[in-house]
């Protein structure tokens, strides 16, 4: 039996990029899964694929809303009487220059990377204070590591490494009630969003089960201990120049680059 099994976990961004490869490792553990995100019939497949593995809850939600946020943790507490885990994958990207960047990608960008982690982080913390135990997981960026931040990805960035900040500072303040805070510095990773990028060579992009690995490492750590912060990069990607090339095009209907 695994030291997971029946902990229950809300997932965000679980139906697609490096958020449905986490859910299909957590299931792997028997962990009861809570499925967050904001297409139901990919929501609706995805419980079904895992039905034989673990219990799933999918509700649809969107997390730049905070009134679905807070259904999403009423509604967990109701089901299960608990959240052990909160796992922060869900995440959109948006790469322009500063001054061609739209307002309403920018917007989309703090509300979803940063807004919906605290937002979300707050919502749980206290039910996990009661209980003295919980472990929070954010899924990053490898780019907080980059200085100065890349072009065409300085509000992504600017804000990935605010939430880097966040976590850290939330380790502290909740260590001394049982609760861990661990963050993931994802390189670039085989996703819908990398997908959808041009010149980029295969081997510089990882496989998004490098990243659930960390996640499951991270949570399977002894009581005593947290990873803080784990950085899964590409053993090829270049640091002395950009691993995404300055210009990009973007179709007009599709200006936001969503992951999950």
């Amino acid at each position: 039996m695994s030291d997971l099994e029946g902990k229950v976990a809300i997932v965000t961004g679980a139906t697609g990029g490096i958020g449905k490869d986490i859910v299909a490792r957590l299931a792997e553990q028997k962990i009861i899964l809570v499925l967050a995100a904001r297409r139901q019939d990919a929501l609706e497949e995805l419980a079904y694929a895992l039905k034989d593995k673990t219990r799933v809850l999918a509700l649809k939600c969107d997390v730049t809303e905070r009134s679905d946020l807070e259904a999403l943790v009423e509604k967990t507490l109701s089901e299960f009487s608990n959240i052990d885990i909160l796992i922060n994958a869900a995440g959109v990207s948006s790469q322009y220059p500063f001054w061609e960047q739209p307002l309403d990608d920018i917007e989309k960008v703090m509300r979803t990377n940063y807004y919906s982690y605290v937002m979300l982080s707050r919502l749980v913390v206290e039910q996990m204070k009661r209980k003295n135990r919980g472990h929070i997981v954010n899924i990053t960026s490898g780019s907080v590591m980059v200085e100065p931040p890349p072009r065409n990805f300085i509000v992504y960035t600017s804000l990935k490494v605010a939430l880097r900040a966040f976590a850290k500072g939330l380790f502290w303040e909740m260590r001394d009630f049982g609760i861990k805070v661990t963050s993931i510095f994802p390189g670039v990773t085989r996703t819908p969003l990398t997908g959808k990028l041009k010149n980029i060579s295969e081997e510089r992009l990882m496989e998004p089960e490098a990243v659930a690995d960390a996640v499951l490492f991270a949570l399977k750590q002894p009581e005593n201990t947290c990873p803080l912060e784990l950085a899964v990069i590409n053993q090829k990607t270049p640091w002395t120049k950009p691993v995404i090339p300055f210009k990009q095009e973007h179709p007009r209907e599709e200006k936001l680059r969503i992951k999950n």
